[in-house]
């Protein structure tokens, strides 16, 4: 198939309003059926507690199987939206270990962040932009082309922003899926890696009696420091191109 006729099926599709929404319906029918379903009741912390001996014995006896599962239920939790996806972050730290663990996090993530992205833009980017365009908005959308990595990488790094406000917010402006794939999987290391961390160590904690504790994980030194590290990092491409820009007075 040529460029052009793949093209033109494109913009047939876009004006075709089922097939231009039917992604986002299947995502909120998703979403619908997983709390009718109960579902939000079963990802939490106390039914990690009541299970965490029937989960290890699985993983132990059907690693691969467990792993591709936890990827593809973190991935759907996080197209859907989600708001309690942090408790299978903990699981995967206590299922695989830190590292792997916190790898098997970033993948399922990673592609449930992509799935939303590519559905929210696909249905409502052009609704967004011809409903609120304007000039504020049109500056805000080049300083984010010029600065598109750096902009990105920051949002994930902070913790002020949600994690689902983050996957959806990038859909409505012509940021490049590529570099948003990037800044995601980047971008969520450090958290991902810190739940998995905890959860590693919450099966010893169980055990023992101790609640798994996470109020104010997210600003312990040993975890902010390194954020704040890395959201300096980003940073030095918007710096450079401002100082580049200025003229140096005499």
């Amino acid at each position: 198939m040529s460029n052009s006729e793949r093209e033109t099926e494109v913009a047939a599709a876009k004006k075709n309003p089922v097939l231009k929404f039917a992604p986002i319906a299947i995502i909120a029918a998703a979403f619908v059926t997983f709390f009718a379903l109960g579902g939000h009741k079963y990802v939490t912390l106390d039914t990690l507690k009541e299970q965490k001996d029937n989960f290890a014995a699985f993983v132990q006896d059907n690693y691969l199987l467990a792993a591709l599962g936890f990827i593809a239920v973190y991935a759907g939790l996080t197209a859907i939206s989600f708001p309690g996806a942090w408790v299978l972050s903990l699981l995967g730290g206590f299922l695989f270990g830190t590292l792997f663990g916190g790898t098997f996090v970033v993948v399922g993530a990673t592609i449930g962040a992509g799935a939303i992205f590519l559905a929210v833009r696909y249905a409502f980017r052009d609704v967004f932009k011809s409903k609120l365009g304007g000039k504020t908005l049109d500056k805000f959308e080049k300083g984010l082309k010029e600065n598109e990595l750096s902009y990105l990488f920051i949002m994930r790094l902070i913790p002020a922003f949600p994690f689902f406000v983050v996957n959806i917010a990038p859909a409505f402006f012509d940021v490049k899926f590529r570099n948003y794939i990037v800044t995601t999987f980047f971008g969520i290391m450090p958290g991902s890696f810190v739940y998995a961390s905890v959860g590693a160590g919450i099966g010893a904690a169980f055990d023992a009696g101790e609640e798994a504790g996470l109020s104010g994980i997210m600003t312990q030194p040993k975890v902010l420091l390194p954020i704040l590290g890395l959201i300096g990092l980003s940073l030095i491409p918007i710096i450079y191109k401002k100082i580049k820009g200025t003229p140096v007075e005499a």
